[in-house]
């Protein structure tokens, strides 16, 4: 009998030595962890880094607010146009370099989804920002024509990332406002930092507001009669209308009826230019700078 109470005694303790010791403390994570609570409702993950958290996908700005206060700082508008004070911005492009940062990360996909007057509105932005930055970055320089080489343009310079490919300036307006968009009034929204342009409006252009402002820019260049007249049986009108006069004669119409759109005071004159009853001369175009004196 003792025997056997000594060997029951035995099988009792290694059966105690073999369990496993009870938890002294309740299990601890590191505080970037987060364990779940009873009955709490699951809602993204259980375990999340903050390390690893994804941002929110930024949404591109329509209203193109850094733009907007960079021009209502920097441009003089003047009656029929505007200059810009280039050696003042040179001074601190932070405001400049972020819009332009913002407008090469807009993919070519995000692009394709916005309406067609938001997209028009980017290009023709994008188009004057960028025309900014290069006077900038060769700044002082007397005329836009002076940058580059004797056999190369600015305007086919490739300095900037536009929907996810290196573009120049011709690409912006004549392989997307030209092409696809079919509307000669960007002529005069696109500037192209010279004194014979069309002026640089003093606010962004946003999708709301599009065939307002593009209306606006238009009728205050035609008004311009330093560069746009009538003298005598002739139509003295921009060398815009030469460069692009395909733009104006789409739809049956002509330079001469285009013109007459906006000749709303005069409606004998009006109907003279719409029966072509003018001979058309171009005025010489003046490449210099439209820099603020």
């Amino acid at each position: 009998m003792k025997i056997l109470f000594m060997f029951t005694m035995t099988i009792f303790s290694l059966n105690a030595m073999s369990a496993d010791p009870m938890p002294k403390d309740p299990i601890k994570l590191p505080n970037k962890y987060k364990i779940m609570e009873k009955n709490e409702v699951v809602k993204d993950t259980t375990l999340v880094s903050k390390k690893h958290q994804l941002k929110p996908i930024s949404v591109f700005d329509h209203q193109h607010t850094n733009w907007q206060q960079i021009l209502a700082k920097y441009v003089i508008k003047k009656e029929f146009s505007s200059q810009f004070k280039y050696k003042e911005l040179k001074q601190d492009t932070s405001l400049l370099d972020k819009y332009l940062n913002e407008l090469s990360h807009v993919s070519l996909k995000e692009f394709n989804s916005w309406s067609q007057n938001q997209q028009m509105a980017f290009l023709i932005n994008a188009y004057n920002a960028f025309t900014v930055k290069l006077i900038i970055d060769n700044y002082p320089v007397k005329s836009i024509k002076k940058i580059g080489g004797f056999f190369t343009s600015p305007w086919k310079k490739e300095f900037f990332t536009l929907l996810e490919d290196k573009r120049n300036l011709d690409w912006i307006e004549h392989e997307e406002l030209r092409k696809k968009y079919s509307e000669p009034r960007i002529h005069f929204a696109v500037n192209c930092a010279s004194i014979g342009c069309p002026a640089l409006r003093n606010e962004a252009f946003n999708a709301e507001n599009l065939d307002k402002q593009l209306e606006e820019q238009t009728r205050i260049f035609l008004l311009d009669s330093s560069r746009n007249y009538i003298k005598g049986d002739t139509l003295n009108v921009s060398k815009i209308f030469d460069w692009f006069e395909e733009d104006f004669e789409k739809n049956g119409q002509s330079v001469q009826s285009f013109v007459a759109q906006y000749i709303t005071q005069n409606t004998m004159l009006q109907n003279k230019l719409k029966n072509k009853q003018f001979k058309v001369r171009y005025t010489s175009y003046d490449w210099n700078l439209n820099e603020a004196r």
